[in-house]
Formats: structure tokens, sequence, C-alpha cells
């Protein structure tokens, strides 16, 4: 049996929901982040080097990064589900989108928590103001304005559609919701862009995505603001 390593709010959300919509059997392992740092406990390092989450382990294969995981199980249980057409222009946007989740969406998100949290970090009092003077210059002066660019792309790549590779729902949706959930909760992400905002709509209404998250218990990004 598929058992997947899960940590509370994290990507390995994205892979129970896509485990759901195969209806594969699986186990899950829990794991909680440590509420001071946030970070993944030094437990998950028994299971891969690196310590983090999701990890899946399937017979022999030890399997991270949400993106190789959403491949291996596309291709080895999806039978032709959730997944374009070889060699169509919906597999190419499948494909880019995959990728696109995590090397181009994530990293000024991930930058917009880490100036947030700048601001308010314990630090002796008469740095403070020079934190909280740093933190929001990078972020008016980069950081914002990135997550604009990416957000104003999303909006017109999912209205063209509907979905992000094409006319119909595919594991390239399941790999965007973690990027676009936490655009909605930090990064600026609201019902001015109607078409992400509507998709996020549909994705959390989904019986599967339901499933998931009943099964893999509480999710901050689970409810857009």
């Amino acid at each position: 049996m598929i058992v997947v390593h899960h940590l509370n709010n994290s990507r390995s959300q994205r892979v129970l929901w896509l485990l759901e919509e195969l209806g594969l059997p699986y186990e899950i392992k829990r794991y909680e982040r440590d509420p001071k740092t946030m970070l993944a406990p030094k437990a998950l390092r028994d299971i891969h080097p690196l310590g983090k989450s999701p990890v899946v382990v399937d017979g022999d294969l030890v399997l991270a990064e949400s993106g190789a995981i959403v491949e291996y199980l596309i291709e080895r249980y999806g039978n032709g589900r959730l997944k374009p057409a070889p060699g169509t222009a919906d597999s190419l946007r499948y494909t880019y989108f995959l990728h696109y989740a995590e090397g181009s969406a994530m990293p000024p998100l991930l930058l917009k928590l880490v100036f947030v949290r700048m601001e308010t970090a314990p630090v002796p009092f008469f740095a403070k103001p020079v934190a909280r003077m740093l933190a929001r210059g990078a972020q008016k002066a980069f950081v914002d304005p990135q997550l604009k660019t990416h957000l104003d792309f999303l909006e017109g790549e999912i209205g063209k559609t509907g979905w992000f590779a094409g006319a119909q729902f595919s594991a390239a949706d399941i790999q965007m919701s973690f990027p676009i959930e936490a655009a909605s909760s930090r990064g600026g992400l609201d019902t001015s862009r109607p078409h992400l905002w509507q998709w996020l709509q549909t994705i959390h209404a989904r019986p599967a995505y339901q499933a998931a998250l009943a099964r893999g218990g509480e999710y901050a990004f689970a409810s857009p603001r």
C-alpha cells in the first residue's frame, strides 16, 4: 500500500487529494510542525534525508518532491486519467504548470512569508524599526510586484479554459492548488481576480478534495478568506 508521510499545513495535502481523485488506497503517517519554528520534525529525516514533506513510500520506492510524486502516481496508476493526451497543446500546458507551481509561483510567496514574519520577529528593541523597515521595503519594492505579475498571468491563463491544462480538470490543477491557496492566504488573491477565485471555489467543492481534507486533518489553506 502507498504510504504518505504527511505534514500538517503542507504540500502533502495535494498528494492526498490526488490519491483520492485516483481512488487509490493509501496510509497516512502524520507529522506536526513545531509550533514555534513551523518546521517539520526531525523524524521525517528517518524517511528522507531532507526531512521534508511530502514523501511517498510505494514498496521499495521512497520518493520526495510534490511534482515528482504527482508524475509518478499519474504514470503508474493513472491509466490515462488526469492527464491530457500526449503530443497535444494541452499536454505541454500540463507539463508547464506541473513545473511552474514550485519553480516560479512559490518563491515570491515564500519570500512574502519570510518578510511578514521578519516584521514581528523577536529582535532587540533598538533593531525593530530597522527590521520592520527592511521587511516592508523589500515587500513593496520586489515581492508584492512579483506576486501581482504572477497573479495577473494566472488570471489570464485560467480564464482561457477554466482549468490549467485545457478544458478538463487534471493533475496540473492539483499541483497548482498549493501556490494559489497560499496566494489567497498571504499573496493578495481575492475576488478582484474572478477566474482564479472561481477556480479555487470549484476545487474546494470537489468530493475528492473534501475526502482528502477529512483524512489529512487541519489545513490552513482549506478555505480562502
